[in-house]
């Protein structure tokens, strides 16, 4: 049987791409839609059918895998194949309702007999990375192919080999057609993971717009940046906040945190694993919220108070009629304006409280924060220096 094309990835995510998440949607909303599963869990379960085709020459399908949760669900395998001393199977990715980058895409697992004794080990096989950075769960060289994955197709393997009766040493290529491609849109390359996707998943359960993901991807690449030595790191908001304040620091790649809506998420993570500086870069809507006090800049869980905009530039010294006009301004950027026409500094005011929310994020951790704002054509239109 030929293996399949990988079927067209929707929007976006993990290893974690730009704007995947409607992170405004209603709890009662997302409830509503349909889970899938992890590129770890079909990974898993085509290991699991290749492994039986190799002790008996019969795929299972569809095959069944047992999750960290104890949940067992079936998988109908997309592609069978077998070989000298070999046999392979592959599961159509399938990401439920959530906006997944390798939703569609063909996962394969590719298994041989191991030597006696030497247990289940893993390759990198077309589409999958490999990690070239320390601060990832695996070393450097190691195919990405994470730790609980790992453990799900170990744990298959000793299941069906015990009622085999086989010992259970296997070696297990895992790819994905296409995947090279797919990595693209994803923090493979930033995180050093080189030649492909990561084959990822803690539960084995996709839930449809989770935040999860992307705190995780934070996480990581905070991890990558101290692993690295780097002593000065960058979270933006977006692409062009991003571009304007690598470019101002000149920062490699993997100084860059895409923080997204998730100032918290970067913050808290810096309290307990702190790096020597950190600049906070976005646009003048976003740090108004974080100089309000919020750490979840997203449009859904809180917005700009123009009430509290207008106080600030009355404090700034502007008059009735600026005053008045900010308060009853229909965009942050308008306020923004009508500060720039007056010779009012709000940006760096505006970067001057966001810094001060972080601060108070960060405790007495040792680092060292800047905040600038940029507008849209990525010009710097506040700055809040560094604070020690």
């Amino acid at each position: 049987m030929t293996a399949p094309s990988p079927g067209g990835p929707r929007a976006s995510l993990p290893g974690r791409p730009a704007g995947a998440y409607k992170a405004d949607m209603e709890a009662s909303d997302r409830a509503k839609l349909r889970r899938g599963w992890t590129t770890g869990a079909c990974a898993t379960a085509a290991a699991r059918a290749a492994y039986e085709a190799l002790l008996t020459g019969r795929f299972p399908d569809p095959v069944t895998i047992t999750l960290p949760g104890g949940q067992r669900p079936a998988f109908a395998l997309a592609y069978e194949g077998r070989g000298e001393g070999f046999a392979a199977a592959g599961v159509i990715k399938d990401a439920g309702d959530d906006p997944d980058v390798t939703h569609g895409a063909l996962v394969v697992a590719e298994v041989r007999a191991g030597a006696p004794g030497s247990g289940v080990r893993f390759l990198a096989g077309e589409g999958v990375g490999t990690v070239t950075r320390a601060g990832l769960p695996l070393p450097p060289g190691e195919p990405a192919i994470n730790p609980v994955p790992r453990r799900m197709m170990g744990q298959a393997i000793a299941e069906v080999a015990s009622a085999r009766g086989a010992a259970g040493d296997a070696q297990i290529t895992v790819s994905v057609p296409g995947g090279e491609r797919l990595a693209e849109r994803t923090w493979n390359g930033r995180l050093g993971i080189l030649g492909g996707l990561s084959i990822l998943g803690t539960t084995g359960i996709v839930k449809p717009y989770s935040c999860s993901a992307w705190i995780h991807s934070i996480h990581r690449g905070i991890d990558v940046a101290r692993a690295a030595g780097l002593g000065h790191v960058a979270a933006a908001t977006g692409k062009t906040s991003e571009a304007a304040v690598q470019a101002l620091h000149g920062l490699p790649d993997h100084a860059l945190i895409d923080m997204g809506d998730f100032a918290g998420g970067v913050l808290k993570y810096l309290r307990a694993h702190p790096v020597a500086r950190l600049s906070i870069a976005g646009g003048f809507a976003k740090l108004t919220k974080l100089a309000q006090g919020l750490t979840d800049l997203h449009s859904g869980r809180g917005e700009v108070d123009f009430d509290w905009l207008a106080g600030r530039l009355e404090g700034l010294g502007a008059g009735a009629e600026t005053v008045a006009r900010a308060r009853a301004a229909n965009t942050a950027g308008e306020v923004l304006g009508l500060a720039a026409s007056a010779g009012i500094a709000l940006g760096d005011s505006i970067a001057a409280g966001a810094r001060d929310t972080a601060r108070g994020v960060l405790g007495t951790a040792p680092v060292s924060v800047e905040v600038l704002v940029i507008d849209r054509e990525g010009r710097l239109a506040g700055r809040a220096g560094f604070d020690g």
